[in-house]
């Protein structure tokens, strides 16, 4: 058995009798001296094998190659003058061998083990076994155990109890696909993968368990992208008799805590609060990144009295002309010419510009502005001599998440922000609906459990559009972490949402008549937040790609290329559970 790690070894620790055990990571040959630097997940050792020492185990370490598994055993020693490596935490030693056993061989890797060399994502992801052996990786998937471990540590310090929820549930629609599960048992009937723990964790909370957490798996069947999986793991909580502040509290301690304890970050509480209109009034979405400035000025108005037909035209449909002013911009027409074609792939049908020279505006449309509209646009964009003035002009929905993705692409551009700082915020007060243009029907901004507010409640009936959720977001570097509400706790409240969804009363009893069941018997009133976990570990690791923080990660395929799932299924297993295949085959 190893005596040591291979990063633990130190001036200290000379003249030991030493065991270590891993893999090889370098071999050379130095006249006739060979050096192995052994790998483990602490860290690098070098072992010497010395014919002049023992020609014996000199003449096994010659066959060594990469990715064997050796044990050596031998005395520590000081390297020699001029053999010291300081980028090496272990590099004042190495290891005399005087035993070497090869635990195993390697045939020669299909990728390296070194993070200067990275090989595509598909290979990383068929071999991710290799993957994981590289430092980063390793440091990574360590540092994801230490928050949550850190998690547990804030949560338990508070009074909540760790309660496993089901995996096998209950079809709910909660906003994605979810994945389907046939019954042997039960033929003709399905479980469904649990997209979150929502339901099960307010019946926790109406059974008087009035502090729920857990480190929930979850499961969704959506098209994928750098920040989703079609498993992923939320931190997951609930409070019985809550006010909104307190869940806040709570989340800022907990977050506090992770940081500190795993990143050695002390951050600053509580966080910035920001409500919904307004993040997208000044940044465009409701996750802004609050690192920097670069916020948008609505410049309806003023545009309405000029002679520029494209803004006066889209204001004459309801539309909207908004703008971002750029401090000391000195783009090129060429830039200028790549921005517009950014906007357009956001959905806006172009983008104008201005550049503000000896106080006045300068652009192909200066001539469809007069004095006084300059003047106005000038004083609402706060711009100065050098500042470029970029308009958007377009649909609500549109101008606002045009202006957003230009904003952030040009925070990232023109670094207004340092890359390592963690600035938090959260938004709140949420509209209880919004509008889906493609179904024409009202749907739940967040989800239909959520509590209307106190005051906005009235219109529920006549006017839902009017009603403010009690409900927010946690976000973090333009980042959404998290999402939370107060829940509806009220059997006849919860029935009128429904209602206001279009939900009938037999289609609500189906899927839902479970919970409204147990609001029956006095359920408390409740709420609770769910934070990314991955997200928030792929944030922390300087990364918005949360595939390198999962130890088994899917490709954007929601294929696993290490495995080969999903697979196929023999005809006698769809039989057992009741299935039979019904594809259309290609052409």
């Amino acid at each position: 058995m190893r005596t040591h790690t291979c990063g633990e070894l130190r001036k200290k620790d000379i003249k030991k009798e030493v065991v270590l055990e891993g893999w090889v990571q370098s071999r050379r040959d130095h006249g006739g001296v060979i050096f192995i630097d052994l790998r483990d997940r602490y860290g690098l050792a070098q072992a010497v094998f010395d014919p002049s020492h023992n020609k014996d185990v000199h003449k096994k370490a010659e066959h060594l190659g990469r990715e064997f598994v050796l044990r050596v055993k031998g005395k520590l020693r000081d390297r020699k003058e001029g053999m010291i490596n300081p980028n090496m935490p272990t590099g004042e030693v190495e290891l005399l061998a005087d035993e070497l056993d090869i635990l195993n061989e390697s045939e020669t890797p299909p990728m390296e083990i070194d993070d200067r060399k990275l090989p595509n994502e598909e290979v990383r992801l068929k071999y991710r076994y290799l993957d994981l052996r590289r430092p980063s990786m390793q440091e990574k998937i360590i540092l994801r155990h230490n928050v949550v471990q850190a998690v547990r540590e804030s949560l338990n310090s508070r009074g909540f109890l760790e309660i496993e929820t089901p995996l096998l549930v209950k079809p709910t629609p909660e906003g994605a696909r979810d994945y389907m599960v046939p019954s042997r048992v039960n033929p003709g009937k399905v479980y469904a993968l649990p997209q979150s723990p929502q339901l099960y964790k307010q019946i926790l909370m109406v059974s008087g368990f009035d502090r729920y957490y857990q480190i929930a798996r979850c499961l969704r069947d959506e098209d994928l992208r750098a920040d989703r999986q079609p498993e992923f793991t939320q931190i997951d909580l609930e409070m019985s008799f809550p006010t909104q502040e307190q869940i806040f509290e709570v989340i800022e301690g907990t977050v506090k805590h992770i940081f500190e304890k795993t990143k050695g970050i002390k951050l600053k509480t509580p966080f910035e609060r920001i409500t919904y209109h307004d993040a997208m009034e000044r940044f465009g979405c409701d996750k802004p990144d609050m690192r920097f400035g670069l916020e948008i000025a609505d410049i309806t108005d003023i545009a309405n009295k000029s002679e520029f037909s494209v803004f006066k035209n889209v204001i004459a449909k309801s539309g909207k002309v908004k703008c971002l002013c750029v401090k000391k911009c000195d783009f090129s027409r060429n830039k200028m010419d790549e921005l517009i074609e950014f906007v357009k792939t956001n959905k806006a049908q172009g983008m104008a510009w201005a550049k503000m020279q000896n106080g006045k505006l300068e652009s192909s449309i200066v001539k469809y502005l007069n004095d006084n509209v300059q003047k106005e646009i000038i004083a609402k964009a706060k711009a100065a001599d050098g500042d470029m003035l970029m308009f958007v002009a377009d649909k609500p929905k549109v101008v606002c998440s045009a202006l957003a993705a230009l904003r952030n692409l040009l925070g990232k551009e023109l670094k207004l922000y340092k890359e390592d700082e963690f600035k938090f915020a959260w938004v709140v007060d949420f509209p209880l609906f919004e509008y889906n243009e493609d179904t024409e029907k009202l749907e739940p901004a967040h989800h239909m459990f959520t509590m209307p507010n106190a005051a906005t409640i009235k219109y529920l009936e006549s006017e839902p559009a009017k009603v403010i959720a009690e409900c927010y977001d946690l976000v973090l570097n333009g980042i959404e972490l998290g999402s939370g509400s107060i829940r509806i706790h009220r059997k006849d409240i919860q029935e009128r949402v429904m209602k206001a969804m279009g939900i009938k009363e037999a289609e609500a009893e189906k899927k839902f008549g479970f919970l409204l069941e147990a609001f029956r018997y006095g359920a408390p009133p409740h709420g609770g937040i769910a934070l990314g976990l991955d997200r928030v570990c792929a944030l922390m690791t300087g990364t918005n790609d949360i595939r390198e923080v999962i130890a088994f990660p899917k490709n954007k395929a929601a294929e696993c290329p290490m495995d080969s799932c999903p697979s196929d299924i023999s005809d006698k297993e769809l039989k057992e559970v009741h299935l039979k295949w019904d594809l259309v085959k290609k052409q």
